[in-house]
């Protein structure tokens, strides 16, 4: 019965593991997905539109 005990660990772990893929899969895309681009867009235009600081300028 030792190699039961050693094995329930490593299964749990990869039953959990194949559940957060598969949370994250279905997750990607759906109604949100164009409101959260636009969100990304936005931040990246603001970060590109900031003035840069230079390492003389310090």
């Amino acid at each position: 019965m030792d190699y039961v005990s050693a094995l329930v660990p490593p299964v749990v772990m990869a039953v959990f593991f194949i559940g957060v893929v598969r949370v994250i899969v279905k997750t990607q895309g759906g109604a949100a997905k164009a409101k959260e681009d636009a969100a990304v867009d936005a931040a990246l235009a603001r970060a590109e539109a900031a003035p840069q600081a230079s390492a003389g300028d310090a």
